[in-house]
């Protein structure tokens, strides 16, 4: 199977897509002392404890096909409030990703397992960073948990008038 969503969606105002890149589904096996011990099972269980606990719905999205992740984010950008985006090996490569990041029109945080600053030169690289409304790198998956974290807390400010 090239890609799997599942929706993670309660009776929430907010939700919130999360979509993770070319070969994530093979954490856990995959250079674990690059991208740690953690599948992605792992990765999207924890994610959905935060949404519930911060009260927002979330979708949850791996392709390693670029043009299935650009279809993804074309049919969430009017049924999302933000963004969560991992697009691993594409970071570097995909301005066909990036175009439909500049067209999602909610907050989009860019997240990587890995400092890709800490890596080889072709990794410094993000054609998606100028796009995007943050970059959160290096944390494990604690990078998609503070991603999750922020996005939340800025809906509940904008519910609250702020």
């Amino acid at each position: 199977m090239s890609n799997t969503t599942t929706a993670h969606v309660g009776k929430h105002d907010h939700t919130i897509l999360v979509v993770h890149g070319p070969n994530l589904n093979m954490l856990g096996t995959r250079e674990p002392d690059v991208y740690g011990t953690q599948t992605l099972d792992d990765i999207n269980r924890m994610l959905v404890k935060v949404a519930e606990r911060r009260e927002v719905n979330l979708v949850t999205y791996q392709s390693n096909i670029e043009g299935d992740i650009i279809t993804v984010i074309q049919q969430y950008a009017s049924k999302s409030d933000g963004l969560i985006i991992n697009p691993a090996g594409y970071t570097h490569t995909s301005v066909a990703i990036r175009d439909a990041l500049v067209l999602y029109p909610e907050p989009i945080v860019e997240v990587h397992l890995s400092n890709i600053y800490n890596r080889e030169d072709f990794r410094k690289d993000s054609l998606m960073s100028p796009v995007t409304t943050g970059t959160i790198s290096g944390f494990g998956a604690d990078s998609y948990r503070l991603a999750l974290m922020w996005l939340a807390h800025i809906l509940e400010h904008d519910d609250q008038g702020h």
